[in-house]
């Protein structure tokens, strides 16, 4: 089913959508993630948008967002995509951070936003990791910017996945 919504990813989809229910997740799951102000923007299955607001507990003694909070925003911005693509799937599949590669360019002094476009490239990684019964990896770029829409950080993730049932 390439390019079409699966199910389970809709259903994941609208859970993540839901003001309070993600929120919660985030409170009990990634409580510095909530803390920091880090939330799920908009998200489709080929792409999520995250932003991490610059406020008190996101912010550095140099006056611009931390760097930790600007790598928490990109990598849930990748990792809400493939969470989407494992939600409720059968056989389940494992996934785990291998790596994290960064750039600044531009100091964050406002509301940063990252947006992860390669949804369709790790739904067909984790289709092959079961498929072919081996982990497969994937690096996911994620893009941030200010309010402006100038170029803040770029990250890569490399995700890891791994099919329960090898």
């Amino acid at each position: 089913m390439p390019g079409s919504m699966n199910n389970s990813a809709s259903s994941f989809i609208r859970l993540v959508k839901h003001p309070l229910k993600f929120r919660l997740f985030l409170l009990s799951k990634l409580p510095s993630a909530y803390f920091a102000g880090v939330r799920v923007r908009d998200i489709i299955e080929q792409r999520c948008t995250v932003t991490v607001p610059y406020k008190w507990f996101s912010r550095n003694p140099f006056r611009s967002t931390y760097f930790a909070c600007l790598a928490m925003a990109a990598e849930m911005s990748t990792g809400a995509l493939a969470l989407a693509h494992l939600y409720k799937r059968k056989p389940s599949v494992s996934m785990l951070v291998i790596r994290v590669e960064g750039e600044y360019f531009k100091k964050a002094v406002d509301k940063t936003s990252f947006v992860c476009a390669d949804g369709d490239l790790i739904r067909k990684t984790i289709e092959q990791c079961i498929e072919l019964r081996e982990p497969k990896s994937i690096r996911a770029r994620s893009v941030g910017t200010n309010k402006a829409g100038e170029l803040v950080a770029e990250f890569y993730i490399t995700w890891s996945f791994k099919s329960k049932n090898n």
